[in-house]
């Protein structure tokens, strides 16, 4: 083979910078750095090619996918060996109706569960002690082994992986389990997955915590030194970065701060006996992935290589280096507006996650922005990923991003510039203080206006929302959790469950518990574990750990939202406006002259005022200001766009405004376009506003409502 020559060795190697002057000739004058570098919310400046050189002396590279500072996978084999985990949140209020969803998805490609505990249940509270709206809220209500029984019946807990959302505390819900599966005489050493207790990540999101952060670190401990011994594969901590990127942050600093999270981690619980190489290998790193494709599979590569780093500067072993990795599919990003388009949007983020080399991956279902999911749009989100592992293949090669060029800049450069951050958040005193201080708060709020900005303004484009609306689309309704049926059905469930108990049981719970009460922190676990046994409700077992605890932490949260909310407000509005009159909020636009003249602009006008849910008159064309101002009339619009050219503006807008203003009172005329030198004079005749390719959607659109009756 060496003998023969190299493919296209025939073919003169072209030069970067004679590639280049290519390129600027064909921009015919636009600057090369202005149309094709582009900067991100991240601080990194893109170009729009990669070569050899850009990547040469970058240390990851050296490595194969096991080895070294691990960008290229955690495990030597990849996916070949065995797939990511197909996992799937089932955020359903009752233990039957989680069961029946995990049930069916499990038999239909699901191979890992998704068990997100109520507000009440993470905060240690039974419904019958809880507030209407907590119970049902964000996941499953669990009081009791019952509960527990029935939410995981016919569920093999030995063969398949759990991840529980606990919240800030793991230990109650960990005995439910635990004694659940002695119940069924399963072999706890089994048990898969992780009970994933992140007190840092719930006051992020919160801005508090239903107890102190030394209790929360002393019973993730116990629990973590409990795995150690009796459920090796059981993970027990999980960091999640999703509050720092649904509030609208970027991947350095998602990246960055989950970090910063994981690393307090292992210096608490350091504290508290708990070796590096006991922890940091049952920790676990839940990140969402977002839209730009190529940044989320660098930060996953990133994500490894710093962790890697952390926990070797902790003194932990190779193995410990190892992250586990899940992936979720991004919130942030998914609209109410052209809904099936956040299919098309899970599709490249879960591909994203694949080739990042994630260990078990969450594709949420296009109607999670609505409510409950049905079986139709979890089995669409389910089937995502089991066609990237089947019908893609995705699973045969390892590493499958390594060599790019772009990708393996992109990687160095997130690595550098989130550890610049992690670094930061360290020198404030690690995570808590830089919460705490609102250091994090700050620095995403930041990234979060600029993003809000881009997208009124179209540097961003969502489409459906400020580009391509589609004004016509039905509406989804989705099925919202009726909180006060479901708490007064809980409310009966457990307490019929306290009175079944005769006097020698209840003496037994009571024993159980006093027990409880005063027992070293090493017999915890097995103490609340027997607790729950003798009938114990995870309430019972909550309030007693925590008995005598300190003040709970408060910070300023996070502010978790959806990029589109904004532009969701102006539609309903529209919405609302055509239930009440029957027609919707409408423009007319005057086109004025020859197709050629009016067009672009007139195609421009309409897709800006569809955004808002304006309905848009569209005529073919006027010869004369008689005939537009008589069609606006007839329209029975309050608003009038006119539609030309710079060079037609200056004689026909004196004579169009003034005359549109007489005949329809209090209408409100645009114009369509920016001539800056003519500003001050289409003021002068009259013009309201100016729409443009830098408009801000929101401030327009907002604005004209408000002056037609729209909104309030």
């Amino acid at each position: 083979m060496s003998d023969k020559p190299k493919l296209l060795s025939e073919f003169a190697e072209v030069p970067f910078e004679k590639w280049k002057a290519q390129v600027e000739a064909e921009l015919k004058g636009v600057p090369y750095e202005k149309k094709l570098v582009s900067g991100t919310y991240e601080g990194i400046t893109v170009q729009p090619i990669y070569n050899a050189s850009d990547v040469a002396g970058l240390e990851h590279l050296k490595a194969k996918p096991g080895y070294g500072q691990l960008a290229r996978g955690s495990s030597f084999e990849g996916y070949a060996a065995e797939s990511w985990e197909v996992s799937q949140e089932l955020p359903y209020p009752g233990p039957r109706e989680f069961n029946q969803a995990a049930r069916h998805d499990l038999s239909r490609g699901l191979t890992a569960l998704n068990l997100n505990l109520d507000h009440a249940t993470r905060a240690g509270i039974d419904p019958d002690s809880a507030i209407e709206g907590d119970v049902g809220k964000g996941g499953v209500s669990i009081a009791t082994i019952k509960d527990l029984s029935v939410a995981l019946e016919d569920i093999d807990l030995e063969k398949t992986s759990l991840f529980v959302r606990s919240g800030a505390s793991g230990l109650p819900f960990a005995a439910l389990l635990a004694a659940l599966i002695k119940s069924r005489d399963l072999d706890v050493k089994k048990l898969r997955g992780c009970i994933e207790m992140d007190p840092l990540g719930v006051l992020a999101h919160e801005g508090t915590l239903p107890q102190s952060l030394d209790e929360a670190y002393r019973e993730m401990a116990q629990l973590t030194l409990w795995a150690e011994r009796e459920a090796p594969s059981l993970q027990t901590a999980c960091v999640h970065s999703r509050s720092f990127l649904e509030a609208g942050g970027s991947a350095v600093q998602e990246l960055a701060f989950a970090l910063a999270l994981g690393a307090e981690y292992i210096r608490e619980l350091g504290k508290r006996g708990v070796a590096v190489d006991t922890i940091a290998p049952r920790m676990r790193f839940a990140f969402s992935v977002g839209p730009n494709f190529f940044m989320e599979i660098a930060k996953f590569r990133a994500a490894r290589l710093l962790w890697s780093r952390i926990v070797d500067a902790f003194g932990g072993n190779m193995c410990s280096q190892s992250m586990s990795i899940h992936a979720r599919t991004a919130l942030f990003n998914k609209s109410k507006l052209d809904p099936y388009a956040n299919m098309l949007r899970t599709t490249t983020e879960s591909f994203s996650a694949v080739l990042g080399g994630v260990q078990s991956l969450q594709v949420t279902p296009f109607d999670e922005v609505f409510g409950l999911p049905d079986e139709f749009s979890r089995r669409i989100a389910r089937n995502t990923q089991i066609l990237l592992a089947t019908e893609g293949q995705l699973r045969h090669v390892v590493d499958p991003a390594g060599g790019s060029w772009a990708v393996e800049w992109l990687t160095d450069q997130i690595a550098q510039k989130a550890w610049e951050l992690f670094q930061a958040v360290e020198s404030k005193g690690g995570a808590f203080e830089a919460l705490k201080s609102g250091f994090i708060q700050s620095e995403i709020e930041k990234v979060s206006k600029a993003k809000d900005a881009a997208l009124a303004t179209r540097k961003d484009v969502q489409v459906g929302v400020n580009q391509y609306a589609n004004i016509s689309e039905k509406k989804i309704e989705g099925r919202k959790p009726d909180y006060a049926a479901i708490y007064k059905s809980r409310v009966v469930t457990v307490t019929e469950y306290r009175t079944a108990y005769d006097d020698v049981k209840h003496s037994k719970v009571i024993g159980k518990l006093s027990d409880l009460m005063g027992v070293t922190d090493e017999k915890m676990v097995n103490a609340a574990i027997e607790a729950v046994q003798t009938g114990a409700t995870l309430g019972e077992i909550t309030r007693v750990i925590r008995a005598g605890d300190a003040e709970r932490p408060s910070i300023e949260p996070l502010k978790l939202h959806r990029l589109s909310e904004p532009f969701e407000k102006l539609r309903d509005a529209a919405d609302r406006h055509l239930v009440k009159t029957g027609w919707r909020p409408r423009v007319f636009l005057a086109t004025m002259g020859p197709v050629s003249q009016h067009k672009g602009r007139g195609d421009f006008s309409r897709g800006f005022f569809e955004v808002g849910g304006f309905e848009v008159v569209y005529p073919n064309g006027f010869d004369s200001v008689a005939a537009a101002v008589q069609a606006a009339v007839d329209s029975g619009t309050k608003a009038v766009t006119i539609c030309s050219t710079d060079d037609t503006y200056p004689e026909l807008v004196p004579q169009l405004v003034p005359a549109l203003k007489a005949a329809i009172p209090g209408v409100t005329v645009i114009l369509a376009g920016y001539p800056a030198d003519q500003i001050e004079a289409h003021k002068a005749s009259g013009i309201d506003d100016f729409i443009h390719v830098r408009a801000n959607l929101l401030q327009v659109l907002g604005g004209l409502q408000k002056k037609i009756g729209v909104q309030a």
